[in-house]
C-alpha cells in the first residue's frame, strides 16, 4: 500500500514539475528589460527599456501608446510578447507606466490628449539620445485610446517613421455609445433596457456639455455610482476628443487593425474614415474577423477565465496568429523601402 503511494506522489510530483517547467518556459522571453527612469516637464516616468539580446549596431524603437485606464509600462505583463516579437525583427521597445502608476510622477486622470502626446514627444526625445537607438527608425504602437494620442503626436515630432494602430476609435461619443449598447447586447438586455440607456447616455452627455460639477452629476440617481470625480473630471476634459482632422497629418506608414468581434470600438467606422482620410500609399488595415478588441484568438473571445488562463500559461498564445505576421511583414516591408 505505501509502495503504491509512493509511485503516485512521485507521478504527481513529476506532473507539478513539469508543469511549472512549462510555465516558467513560456513565461521567459527572448530579450532584455531595464527599468529606466525618463524625465519630463511633468515629472519622472517609470519604464521598461526592451532591447534585442543581441546588437550589432543602432537598432530601431518602438514606442508604446497606452489605451485608457491606469496602465503600468508592461501592461500587467500583456505587452511582453510583442516585445518579444519586436526584438526578434531587430527593435527596442519603450514604454512607462503612466504618471501616477508604479511610481511615474503626477496623474494620468489629469492628462487630456493632447498632454499625452506632448508627454510622449518628451519620452521620444529622450529616447533619442540613447547610443543603443537609431533616432531615424523611431515609430510607435497604441491601442484603443492612443487613437486619440498618435496623430497628434506625428504632428509635433516629424521624425516619427511609422505608426501602428491596434482598434483606435475616432470619435469619443459616438464610441462610448456604442461600447455601452454592445455591452448590454452581449449581456442579452432588452430593447426597451437599451432605449433607455440611449437616454440615459444623452442626458450625461448633456452635462458634460455644460461642465456640471461632480456632486451635482452624482445627486441624479442615473449617474453611474462607480465613477469617481477625478474620471468624471477627466471625461469632460476628453470627451470632445476626435481624430477625423488628426489623422489627415500621417506623413509615414500607418498599419491599421481592427477586430470583428470588438464591442468597444466600431472597426467598421475606423476603417472607412482612416481609408476615407489617409493617402492609400501610407495605410495598410487587417481586419480580423475573429479578432476582439485586444486582437485575442477567436476561441478566447467569450471566455475571461479561459483567458487568465492562457495568460498565466501561454502568454504567446493570447492573440491572434495573424496580428503578429502582419506586424511582422510590416515592419520588414519598411526596411525594404
Amino acid at each position: 500500500m505505501k509502495t503504491k503511494r509512493s509511485k503516485i506522489i512521485s507521478v504527481l510530483g513529476i506532473f507539478i514539475i513539469l508543469c511549472v517547467g512549462i510555465v516558467l518556459f513560456q513565461n521567459t522571453y527572448v530579450m532584455r528589460v531595464t527599468s529606466v527612469q525618463i524625465p519630463t516637464s511633468k515629472g519622472s516616468l517609470n519604464g521598461s527599456l526592451v532591447l534585442p539580446e543581441k546588437i550589432e549596431d543602432n537598432v530601431g524603437l518602438v514606442i508604446f501608446i497606452h489605451g485608457d485606464g491606469p496602465a503600468d509600462a508592461s501592461y500587467n505583463g500583456a505587452y511582453e510578447p510583442l516585445w518579444e516579437e519586436l526584438a526578434k525583427e531587430g527593435y527596442a521597445s519603450l514604454s512607462w507606466s503612466k504618471p501616477g502608476i508604479n511610481g511615474s510622477e503626477g496623474n494620468w486622470l489629469d492628462q487630456s490628449m493632447e498632454d499625452r502626446a506632448t508627454e510622449a514627444v518628451e519620452v521620444i526625445n529622450w529616447a533619442k539620445s540613447l547610443p543603443e537607438i537609431d533616432g531615424k527608425k523611431i515609430g510607435l504602437w497604441g491601442a484603443s485610446q492612443a487613437g486619440w494620442v498618435i496623430p497628434k503626436i506625428v504632428q509635433l515630432d516629424k521624425s516619427i517613421a511609422f505608426s501602428i494602430l491596434v482598434a483606435p476609435a475616432v470619435n469619443w461619443v459616438d464610441q462610448g455609445l456604442f461600447n455601452t449598447l454592445g455591452r448590454m447586447k452581449n449581456e442579452g438586455s432588452s430593447l426597451a433596457e437599451m432605449e433607455q440607456a440611449k437616454e440615459d447616455y444623452q442626458w450625461t452627455l448633456s452635462l458634460l456639455e455644460k461642465n456640471t460639477p461632480y456632486q451635482e452629476y452624482q445627486r441624479d440617481e442615473r449617474a453611474e455610482k462607480g465613477i469617481s470625480e477625478e474620471r468624471w473630471n477627466f471625461i469632460i476634459k476628453n470627451y470632445q476628443s476626435d481624430s477625423t482632422e488628426d489623422i489627415k497629418h500621417f506623413y509615414s506608414p500607418v498599419k491599421l487593425f481592427l477586430g470583428g468581434q470588438d464591442i468597444n470600438v466600431d472597426s467598421n467606422n475606423t476603417k472607412e474614415v482612416y481609408e476615407d482620410v489617409i493617402p492609400k500609399e501610407l495605410l495598410s488595415v487587417t481586419v480580423i474577423p475573429t479578432a476582439d478588441h485586444s486582437m485575442l484568438r477567436a476561441s478566447l473571445v467569450d471566455s475571461k477565465w479561459l483567458t487568465v488562463f492562457t495568460a498565466i500559461v501561454a502568454p504567446r498564445q493570447l492573440v491572434d496568429e495573424r496580428y503578429y505576421n502582419e506586424i511582422r511583414e510590416f515592419l520588414r516591408s519598411l526596411n525594404h523601402a
